[in-house]
C-alpha cells in the first residue's frame, strides 16, 4: 500500500510505521521491550494522532504499552535496580492513558518510574549518574530520558519540589559540559576522572556528538513546558537555551542547513550530515520559537533544517518515507572511547527509529509552527 503524498509529512511518516504492522497491529519494533527509543517512537505516534485526529495512532500507542504495563502497575522488561536512566523516558507515554483511561495501573507505573529517580545514584552536586554501571557519569542523553518525565510528574501529582531537582539536573549539566570557546556541549561529564575518554582536568569527553546535543535541546523544550511561569529557574534555563541555539546555528552547515555529526569538525574526513542529530535540533528550535522560548529570527534556521532534512535525507518510495543517514549509535565506555574516529565510524544507517521518530517530531513541530 503507497502512502498519501498528499497527507502531512507527518501522517505519512506515521502511516508509514503503520504500514509495519503485523495483522494485529503490533509492530516488530516496540515490541521487542521496554527501551527509550522504542518510547520516543509512541509518543511521537500519539502526539500525532492528537493533533490530526487519528486515533490509530493513540490506539497504536496504548497496544504496545499494554504489553508492558501489568495490572499491578509493574512494568515487564524493566527493572528500577539498574537505575538506568533511558529506561524513564517510555514513561512519557503513562501521563495520557492516566488522562484518557482512568486505569490506575498506569499511575503505578508512573511511580514506580518516579521511585527510580528518587533514589537514582548521584554525583556529589547531585547530578544523576546516567546508569548504575556508569559511576559518577552524566550523560547529555540522560537529560532527555528523564528530565521532561519528572517535569510532567511533578504538574501531574503536584510535586513542586521534582521541578527544582529538574532545574537542578538541566543546569548543572550544561555548567559541566559547556566549552565557553564555542558554546559548545561536550557528550559526557566523569566526575571522577577516571574513564578512558574523560579529560584529566575537565572530566568531559573530547568531542561534541550531534546527537548528544540533540537530546540535550529536546530535554530543555519538553521539560520548561511543565513548569510553572513563576519557577525561579525557568528563565535561567529558557536563557542557557537560547545561549546554546545561537551556538548550534554558528555549525549549521549553510549550503544544506544540516548538522554533522562531530558539530564542529565540518567536513574534516569521515565526518558527514547526520539525520538524528538535525532532526532533534529542527525539533528544539521549532518548539522554542512556537512556544517562545527563542526569539523569532532562530524559525529561519529551524526552516533551512528542515528542508535540509527533506530534501537530502528523506525518500518517498512505495514503502512509504524512508531516512538516510543516521548515526545507529554512540555511547562512552572502555570500548567506545569518545575520540573523533570513534564517532566517524559507528555504523550509518536507514530507517532506523533512532532517526525516524526525531524525524516525525520535527515534522509535526513545522507542522505547528506554519
Amino acid at each position: 500500500m503507497q502512502v498519501q503524498t498528499q497527507l502531512s509529512w507527518s501522517e505519512r511518516i506515521a502511516e508509514t510505521i503503520i504500514q509495519q504492522c503485523d495483522g494485529n497491529g503490533y509492530h516488530a519494533f516496540p515490541s521487542e521491550r521496554w527501551a527509550y527509543v522504542q518510547g520516543m517512537t509512541l509518543m511521537a505516534m500519539a502526539q500525532t494522532g492528537k493533533q490530526y485526529g487519528k486515533d490509530e495512532y493513540i490506539a497504536f500507542m496504548k497496544r504496545h504499552m499494554d504489553m508492558y504495563v501489568q495490572q499491578d502497575g509493574s512494568i515487564a522488561t524493566y527493572s528500577l535496580e539498574e537505575y538506568n536512566l533511558d529506561q524513564i523516558n517510555q514513561g512519557k507515554n503513562l501521563f495520557g492513558l492516566m488522562d484518557t483511561t482512568g486505569d490506575q495501573r498506569y499511575t503505578e507505573a508512573a511511580h514506580l518510574l518516579a521511585a527510580q529517580l528518587a533514589g537514582q545514584p548521584r554525583t556529589s552536586e547531585g547530578g544523576f549518574w546516567h546508569k548504575k554501571i556508569y559511576p559518577f557519569q552524566m550523560w547529555l542523553d540522560g537529560l532527555y530520558m528523564s528530565s521532561p518525565f519528572l517535569a510532567q510528574y511533578a504538574k501531574q501529582f503536584n510535586r513542586p519540589e521534582l521541578w527544582d531537582e529538574v532545574a537542578h539536573q538541566i543546569l548543572l549539566i550544561e555548567r559541566k559540559t559547556r566549552d565557553p570557546r564555542t558554546g559548545l556541549l561536550y557528550h559526557g561529564w566523569d566526575e571522577s576522572k577516571e574513564q578512558v575518554w574523560a579529560d584529566s582536568l575537565t572530566g568531559c569527553s573530547a568531542h561534541f556528538w550531534s546527537r548528544a546535543m540533540g537530546w540535550y535541546a529536546m530535554a530543555i523544550v519538553d521539560s520548561v513546558e511543565h513548569f510553572p511561569v513563576h519557577h525561579p529557574k525557568r528563565g535561567t534555563i529558557i536563557g542557557i537555551f537560547e545561549r546554546m541555539c545561537n551556538a548550534l546555528v554558528r555549525v549549521q552547515e549553510q549550503e544544506s542547513g544540516l548538522w554533522f555529526q562531530v558539530l564542529d569538525q565540518g567536513f574534516r574526513k569521515g565526518n558527514y550530515l547526520e539525520a538524528s542529530g538535525s532532526s532533534m535540533f529542527v525539533y528544539a528550535l521549532a518548539k522554542g520559537v512556537r512556544l517562545r522560548y527563542l526569539e523569532p529570527h532562530f524559525r529561519e534556521a529551524a526552516d533551512k533544517g528542515w528542508n535540509g532534512l527533506t530534501s537530502r535525507l528523506v525518500e518517498e518510495t512505495a514503502d512509504g518515507v524512508k531516512l538516510n543517514g543516521i548515526c545507529h549509535g554512540a555511547g562512552l565506555s572502555l570500548d567506545r572511547d569518545g575520540s573523533y574516529s570513534y564517532y566517524v565510524t559507528e555504523a550509518i544507517v536507514s530507517d532506523s527509529f533512532m532517526g525516524m521518530a526525531p524525524l516525525l517530531l520535527a515534522a509535526l513541530e513545522m507542522e505547528r509552527l506554519s
